[in-house]
């Protein structure tokens, strides 16, 4: 055990967050999303149990957001013609303005299957067993300064 980490954060998990480096990216994905598929070439770590908004939370007690790019948080949109409302998003919003002075202004939205694309590339996929739809989220890491 460490003093100051939040123990939802699992060791594999800490380990792959401490090597992550500026303009990495992350990608936080709800139960449906095909974490492993889209995370084949990458990383891809389960947290099954745990839902996206208690790992948001927790990373971003440790996880600086980059300042470098107008959106270092990106939420999957919901596809046209689609009627899923979203209202985590709202949970994501008050998680990331208690973590950053930018609040909500910092995430952005990314279509569905460019989400899919940049999630290849990610650095991470972390797969939870969130049951809301369009759930996904991805952070851009920034510096530590002190």
């Amino acid at each position: 055990m460490l003093k100051g980490i939040p123990q939802i954060i699992s060791p594999e998990l800490l380990k792959v967050l401490c090597e992550m480096g500026h303009s990495d990216r992350l990608v936080i994905a709800d139960g449906n999303f095909p974490a492993e598929s889209m995370g084949k070439d990458g990383i891809v770590i389960r947290c099954d149990g745990h839902g996206v908004p208690e790992i948001l939370d927790a990373i971003l007690k440790v996880f600086p957001l980059d300042t470098y790019v107008e959106h270092p948080v990106s939420l999957m949109e919901v596809m046209k013609g689609d009627t899923v409302e979203t209202p985590i998003w709202d949970e994501y919003k008050d998680i990331v303005a208690k973590h950053d002075d930018r609040g909500d202004s910092c995430i952005g939205n990314i279509e569905r299957f460019k989400f899919y694309d940049e999630s290849k590339t990610a650095y991470a996929i972390i797969a939870t067993s969130e049951k809301a739809l369009y759930a996904n989220i991805m952070l851009q890491k920034g510096v530590v300064v002190e």
